[in-house]
């Protein structure tokens, strides 16, 4: 789903709003997800299970069909898929995977104990449909739930404690954001400073540890009633730590209620994070970004057999492309430009030419006309794009060419989006970042909105692509690209 950011000076009225709207809980999802979760596992299983062992004629097609609806159920029922937490938060397919895979394992055992004869790739194919009707529903109760969140529904009530500074960045990063279930309905500062964010004060904490912890616990928990919140969120600081932090924990768990850390990391995937105790102490492991084994080598292998087969499958439509363009305007068919690598490397990027032969001296009398807030030049109409310029840039077609350079290991099939020289000369040393990886002919830039991200969403995307890559994530990427392509959002 695309992060929607507020502009700095909005997100205080934001944060305010959202404090003061109604809103509805989470365990208040709509209640179709529940009853459509299992009866899509229940009919995704069974009934391509009874089909195909009918058609072999296995001595007892029903009874398989309804053992095997009841063990995907069951599996997912044990993992805690139905769960209202779990409803709609994921879209994800590896998890439904390695669900499937249980489901295998406690199928094969069940076919060892019954004598079950069919053969053994018909009786996978048929468990094949559970798999992609299982994922097919997680995706739309995904988009759904988070249509519901843009609107203020079925997320959590949350009570922030912290000093006033680091409170005020939790509450105005959470207010800037939609995906996620938190609205901020009070603030609880330690300490006499002011808080900007605009959500009400429920209360304030000294800023030393009193001798009598239980006035630390009454304010909490008075501001927790007062605002009906379902969850404390504690930006620990120097102020709000250790034992004082345990202490409140206790009051809020032995009152029922939830207690979360926020540790202060941005932007980082929760595969990456481990949680380990010493001495007594919770410590939170990040793992570094997968940079080395068997995942960076498959997308090498990816990467060039991707390019290699699309470039024969589709060379017939790049001779029509390349006619079209020739005879749309005058020119070569081919457009060649300077792009920026990993590592700082320059090196020549290939896309089929949608734009005027001049239409890099004609950029400069267009200045002025940048609609893009950052260092990427964009112009929604731009006057230079060609007839046939516009359809390819529609539907991507433009960038095929680039496979050219995924072949050669310029780039990869999914990265950064990659920047011209000007672009990189004035990167800050956060920007620079994006730089470590190839660059990708698509990536999270195109299947969030292309050019109607803001800079900093741009950014904010490429970096958290470097940060927590893995090879299931470019595999996810590529398959949503093609929706992106078709709906076209951005692309001009």
């Amino acid at each position: 789903m695309r992060h929607v950011h507020f502009p700095a000076q909005r997100v205080a009225g934001a944060a305010a709003e959202l404090a003061a709207a109604p809103v509805r809980r989470i365990g208040d999802k709509a209640r179709w997800y529940l009853p459509a979760a299992v009866s899509a596992d229940l009919l995704g299983a069974g009934v391509p299970v009874g089909l195909v062992f009918d058609a072999a004629q296995q001595a007892r097609p029903g009874y398989c069909a309804v053992g095997a609806a009841l063990a995907w159920t069951g599996v997912q029922a044990v993992r805690r898929r139905y769960a209202a937490r779990a409803l709609g938060e994921s879209r994800g397919v590896l998890p439904v995977v390695h669900d499937w895979l249980v489901l295998i394992g406690v199928l094969a055992v069940a076919r060892v104990v019954t004598g079950e004869s069919t053969p053994r790739l018909a009786a996978l194919g048929a468990l094949l449909p559970a798999l992609l009707i299982t994922v097919a529903c997680h995706k739309l109760t995904y988009r759904h739930l988070s249509a519901a969140r843009r609107e203020a529904q079925a997320v959590s009530r949350v009570v922030v404690i912290g000093e006033p500074a680091a409170a005020d960045s939790v509450i105005s990063h959470l207010a800037a954001r939609t995906d996620h279930p938190y609205v901020v309905v009070g603030v609880v500062p330690v300490g006499s400073g002011p808080v900007d964010s605009g959500v009400p004060v429920a209360g304030r904490l000294d800023a030393q540890a009193s001798e009598a912890p239980a006035a630390d616990a009454t304010a909490v928990l008075g501001a927790v009633r007062s605002h009906h919140a379902d969850l404390v969120l504690v930006a620990p600081g120097a102020r709000i730590a250790g034992e004082r932090l345990r202490r409140i924990a206790w009051a809020l768990h032995d009152a029922g209620l939830e207690l979360a850390v926020f540790p202060g990391l941005v932007e980082v995937s929760v595969k990456r994070l481990e949680t380990l105790s010493a001495g007594g102490l919770a410590v939170l492991r990040v793992a570094p970004p997968v940079s080395r084994g068997v995942q960076p080598v498959l997308k090498s292998l990816l990467d060039r057999a991707g390019a290699a087969i699309g470039l024969l499958l589709l060379s017939p439509l790049f001779l029509g492309i390349v006619l079209a363009i020739r005879l749309g305007s005058r020119g070569p068919a081919f457009y060649r430009q300077e792009r920026i690598g990993r590592d700082g490397v320059p090196f020549t990027m290939w896309k089929f030419r949608t734009m005027v032969v001049d239409a890099d001296r004609l950029r400069a009398e267009l200045a002025g006309a940048n609609e893009n807030d950052g260092l990427m030049f964009k112009i929604r109409r731009d006057p230079r794009v060609t007839r046939v310029g516009r359809l390819l840039r529609r539907t991507s077609l433009d960038e095929l060419p680039q496979l050219l350079n995924v072949l050669t290991g310029q780039m990869s099939l999914v990265g950064p989006r990659p920047p011209l020289p000007e672009e990189v000369a004035r990167y800050d040393e956060v920007e620079l970042r994006r730089l470590t990886v190839r660059p990708g002919m698509t990536g999270l830039w195109q299947i969030s909105g292309r050019s109607d991200l803001s800079w900093d969403e741009t950014i904010q995307l490429d970096l958290q692509y470097v940060d927590n890559w893995s090879f299931t994530s470019d595999v996810d990427v590529m398959g949503r690209t093609l929706r992106a392509v078709v709906d076209g959002r951005g692309a001009y």
